[in-house]
């Protein structure tokens, strides 16, 4: 399948070839959504402890002894029923979280992603991005005209977060994109479907589609 190639300024210079097995795929809900579930939960980390009674600081001794008292009898202080004892069924830094993606599932997820995003009008590609030197405003003012001549109005401002995608790094451009607070840049490699969901727009220069891991 082909889609509108532009230049930085938003004017149409030709057309490219886009992989149909990326761009063509069919939406397919339920398998993003379980494949987003996945990768967020890979990310969580467990860090909320809760120390049992066997973890809390004291409570060797014998409040008093078990006859003779008229008090209930106790064991330890560190009781989970004692103010300062230990928590029972809490949450233990031990425990994980994490998810397997099976890699034909995460491919998948993505090409419906994508696939989708270009048929919303929310996919562009671009010749080649150059701005010289590393300027935020000189970035701001491509896609400043981008917008102005194509259909994605609100190109990376609010309501309009966009992700770039390039080939490989490139300082300059990284340097110059990333002040923008609805901007993101990075390498097509590292695109998965929560990042091609998260933004309103994708950018991709005409290199980075092949670079698309699938």
């Amino acid at each position: 399948m082909e889609a509108p190639l532009y230049n930085q300024s938003g004017e149409k210079v030709g057309e490219i070839a886009l992989p149909d097995k990326l761009f063509a795929a069919r939406w397919r809900p339920t398998l993003v959504h379980e494949v987003i579930l996945a990768l967020q939960a890979n990310r969580r980390k467990g860090t909320a402890h809760a120390k049992g009674r066997g973890d809390v600081r004291g409570g060797g001794k014998k409040p008093w002894r078990q006859k003779g008292t008229g008090r209930a009898r106790h064991g330890s202080i560190r009781s989970p029923i004692w103010v300062g004892g230990g928590v029972t069924h809490g949450p233990i830094k031990d425990k994980k979280y994490g998810k397997k993606i099976n890699k034909t599932a995460a491919r998948t997820a993505l090409a419906s992603a994508l696939a989708q995003k270009l048929r919303d009008a929310e996919v562009f590609f671009v010749d080649v991005l150059s701005l010289g030197e590393a300027k935020t405003k000189r970035a701001a003012e491509l896609l400043k005209n981008f917008a102005k001549n194509t259909d994605a109005s609100k190109l990376g401002v609010k309501g309009g977060r966009t992700l770039v995608l390039l080939p490989k790094p490139e300082s300059s451009l990284i340097r110059s994109f990333r002040n923008l607070p609805y901007v993101e840049i990075d390498e097509a490699r590292n695109i998965n479907v929560e990042k091609a969901l998260t933004p309103k727009y994708l950018l991709f220069t005409k290199d980075a589609v092949g670079k698309i891991a699938a």
